[in-house]
């Protein structure tokens, strides 16, 4: 059943009608019909089961048939910033990123990041990956549409350190030294609705000095496991492991 974000926030109607590109989707890429059903995804997070009742030139119309049930989101807020990769790198990153459960995206010029992107083809990459972002979580059926936002320094990525309630530094030097518990320790204590940060660098990691400032803003340099992963593979370690802790564990216990 294919799956749409609204803008709008949910409250209850006879009638739902849904415009712009969902309704080109629906009647031009689809050719549904009434009777079809879908799920319509609301921006404060319900979902329900909607069916078509009518197509008009400009609008499809549907009606509420049951609300979704199942929790699609991971119990905590986590966002992951990289420091800018080379290539496509980023849209991997996104796309199985937004599968795995992350709440937001950030990328930033880290002191190693080889790419160089100006105001303009940061606008048109964060375009492209809001777009990526939103295919994924209606392929994975998400109840949010993760966040993104691609930032012109580190400075300004610095000072948003602030919003998170918990911030997790990816730091190879950690993994090298044998660190292996800190990731666990902070899966095992974190509360339920925390807004965590996980920060990874590009392809030349995170400098010492970098480190540094993350940590004197509250950051907790982790090792993630005792091998090295590239930088678009580290993110979904991390994402793993936190559904495995707080969803998986929790079903089974």
């Amino acid at each position: 059943m294919q799956r749409y974000f609204l803008e709008e926030d949910y409250t209850a109607k006879e009638q739902y009608e849904v415009v712009g590109e969902p309704y080109h989707h629906m009647v031009r890429v689809m050719r549904m019909t009434p009777g079809n059903q879908v799920y319509l995804v609301f921006a404060n997070q319900v979902s329900i089961v909607a069916e078509i009742s009518g197509i008009t030139e400009s609008a499809v119309c549907l009606v509420e048939k049951e609300k979704e049930q199942q929790e699609k989101e991971l119990p905590v807020a986590i966002t992951i910033a990289s420091g800018y990769p080379k290539g496509d790198k980023l849209d991997l990153i996104v796309q199985k990123g937004t599968e795995l459960g992350a709440a937001g995206f950030i990328g930033f010029p880290a002191k190693t990041s080889v790419v160089k992107w100006d105001g303009k083809k940061l606008a048109k990459k964060q375009q492209r990956l809001e777009k990526i972002a939103q295919e994924a979580a209606e392929q994975s059926h998400r109840q949010v549409t993760p966040t993104v936002a691609l930032l012109d320094s580190e400075k300004t990525f610095i000072q948003q350190l602030t919003q998170f309630d918990m911030i997790v530094i990816a730091y190879e030097e950690s993994a090298k030294q044998g660190e292996v518990s800190q990731l666990a320790q902070i899966l095992q204590t974190v509360k339920a609705g925390s807004r965590i940060l996980a920060i990874f660098g590009p392809e030349g990691g995170l400098t010492p000095a970098e480190v540094e400032q993350f940590m004197a803003a509250g950051g907790q340099p982790c090792g993630l496991g005792p091998r090295i992963l590239r930088t678009e593979t580290a993110p979904f370690y991390l994402l793993s492991a936190a559904s495995y802790q707080l969803e998986l564990l929790k079903v089974s216990n």
